[in-house]
């Protein structure tokens, strides 16, 4: 680096740094300027499977609820290999598939084949990073430092990682769909009490809900539009309010769908028992907000030791530490 005669700190041009800092800052703003004018509508593919899974409901081309939960994975060439060959292996346990595409479906992917694919992961991924983990370290005497104990315990843990990560993957997901859906559902009882007085019949209501929330809550949008086309189609509605309890890993959901239930069953008023769930609902969400700011001094504590606290150092002794090394270079 040149000597362009400008204001040094341990021995770095500080003109220079503050050019390229101020360089990357413009090209952040003009990334998210990029991003916020182009981004695109979440729910208009959403709703277009949606729009074409109700006309193959209306042309009666799938099969009832029940024959479709008995039935595994779709017919297909590539799940049928994987499937022969899981059965051939005595590995594919109809309990097995059944909790796999329960956690499909709560993890927002409704395509029940991948359910065996998720199997499949669990017997191929240990195989496959266990096996090259066992290769490298004993093989090609990789990690020749460590211990015996710890070579072993690194091949141990690989293997069960490897046997664990499609379901970390899902729960993952799963947990991230459940906060956002548990984000609207205030909201969206609120809108259903609305419709619900207005004289609105209860498919209507979730149609509109979904549709007035799609953008904000996509996912909570999505899971109502698809009960509002459920309970349209399926000849009990109690199965449509069933098969969202079902989708949807939250409390609150089954506490809401046995309401819905218990209003189809003993017509007990719908908005006045949805209104008191809305304010439940608040009321938890408002003391989640406060224990998250209860929490937040201990948790800002390490970040302040080790982030803010030598950055003040550094913009109060700095100009400080300059004046000092250019007396001694004079």
């Amino acid at each position: 680096m040149g000597d362009t005669g400008g204001p040094t700190l341990l021995g770095v041009d500080v003109i220079w740094v503050a050019t390229l800092l101020s360089g990357l800052a413009a090209f952040a703003v003009l990334f998210a300027i990029y991003v916020a004018t182009t981004a695109r509508d979440p729910m208009t593919k959403r709703v277009k499977a949606l729009n074409d899974r109700r006309e193959q409901l209306k042309a009666g081309i799938t099969a009832s609820t029940s024959k479709r939960r008995a039935k595994l994975v779709r017919q297909n060439e590539t799940t049928d290999r994987i499937r022969s060959l899981l059965a051939s292996l005595k590995v594919l346990q109809d309990s097995q598939v059944k909790v796999a595409q329960q956690k499909l479906m709560q993890a927002g992917i409704r395509k029940k084949e991948y359910a065996v694919a998720v199997i499949f992961g669990r017997l191929a991924l240990p195989i496959v990073f266990g096996g090259l983990m066992v290769f490298w370290v004993y093989a090609t005497h990789g990690f020749d430092t460590w211990s015996p104990f710890k070579r072993y315990m690194l091949v141990a843990g690989t293997f069960i990682l490897a046997y664990k990560a499609p379901d970390l993957y899902l729960k993952n997901k799963i947990t991230k769909r459940s906060q956002a859906i548990r984000k609207g559902l205030p909201d969206a009882l609120d809108l259903l009490v609305i419709c619900a007085e207005a004289g609105l019949t209860v498919d209507a209501a979730f149609h509109r809900v979904a549709r007035e929330l799609g953008r904000a809550y996509p996912e909570l949008g999505d899971e109502f539009a698809l009960t509002a086309i459920e309970l349209g189609f399926l000849g009990e509605r109690r199965q449509a309010f069933e098969n969202l309890a079902h989708r949807v890993d939250l409390d609150a959901v089954k506490g809401v769908v046995t309401t819905m239930i218990q209003t189809e069953k003993y017509g007990t008023p719908l908005a006045s028992a949805l209104r008191v769930l809305s304010a439940e609902f608040r009321n938890e969400r408002m003391m989640r907000a406060e224990e998250k700011a209860a929490r937040l001094p201990a948790i800002m504590t390490v970040p302040l030791i080790l982030f803010i606290l030598p950055t003040l150092f550094v913009v109060i002794l700095g100009p400080a530490a300059c004046s000092i090394a250019d007396a001694f270079k004079s």
